[in-house]
């Protein structure tokens, strides 16, 4: 069934502070899309106005979940997480006094999620081995590349049908980016997920990505259709590339 997202004319901030001016752009069914931009040029802001952490001022966001529409404005973030729509938060933001096993567990506080629990446990510990053997450690003693595997592993716990991504890159090793980038990549296809990656690390995300946006002082600036797309666009080569 199908799962995507649609964002129409979305305006957002904080207070006065405009920081979103009028965002369009999609997420179909079984993509994995790239919001591409430097730091503070709204792409955390996007991601939590989907997830009805910061509300738009103006806009709509639709969800097809499983082929049933939604409208996702004015929703609570724990009706969206009910939906099927997960979030992989900048930073990790794990419970670091909680072990491994712990923090996954919590992860699983959605219905659909709660009543696979062992099994949702099970298939997170085979997409990361390395969590198996730190299941009784406590999340805040794990390295940062652990960390982001525990970030990862909790979202899925959730059961999701539709993957927000919020800045994998930050804070790792060249090599741990990699890998990290690699293992969303095989998620997705294993899972058949819908993904939308915010990433400032363009030469990584798109060896992932189907297509892609960029996103420069709260407007979409560019709208890449393909890899290539992206990889060729001018905008892309100045900020970027240096040319």
């Amino acid at each position: 069934m199908a799962n995507s997202i649609r964002i129409d004319g979305l305006c957002a901030g904080y207070g006065s502070v405009q920081v979103l001016e009028r965002i369009s752009l999609s997420v179909n069914d079984g993509e994995t899309v790239a919001l591409l931009g430097t730091n503070g040029n709204g792409k955390s802001t996007l991601m939590k106005c989907v997830m009805g952490i910061v509300p738009p001022g103006a806009g709509r966001i639709e969800a097809v979940i499983d082929g049933v529409p939604y409208d996702l404005v004015g929703r609570a973030t724990e009706e969206i997480v009910g939906l099927g729509i997960a979030l992989v938060p900048e930073g990790r933001r794990l419970f670091p006094r909680l072990s491994v096993e712990e923090n996954l567990q919590l992860g699983a506080y959605r219905r659909a999620a709660r009543a696979a629990l062992a099994r949702n446990l099970a298939f997170c510990f085979e997409a990361f081995p390395k969590l198996i053997e730190r299941r009784k450690q406590l999340a805040g003693s794990l390295s940062g590349g652990e960390q982001q595997m525990l970030t990862l592993a909790r979202a899925l716990m959730t059961a999701p049908k539709i993957l927000l991504i919020d800045e994998p890159s930050v804070g790792l090793s060249p090599l741990l980016v990699i890998h990290t980038i690699d293992k969303i990549r095989e998620l997705k296809q294993r899972y058949g997920l819908t993904v939308l990656m915010a990433e400032q690390n363009f030469n990584q995300a798109i060896r992932i990505a189907d297509r892609g946006y960029v996103i420069v002082h709260g407007r979409i600036e560019f709208e890449g259709r393909s890899r290539d797309d992206l990889s060729n666009n001018e905008l892309v080569h100045k900020l970027y590339m240096g040319l």
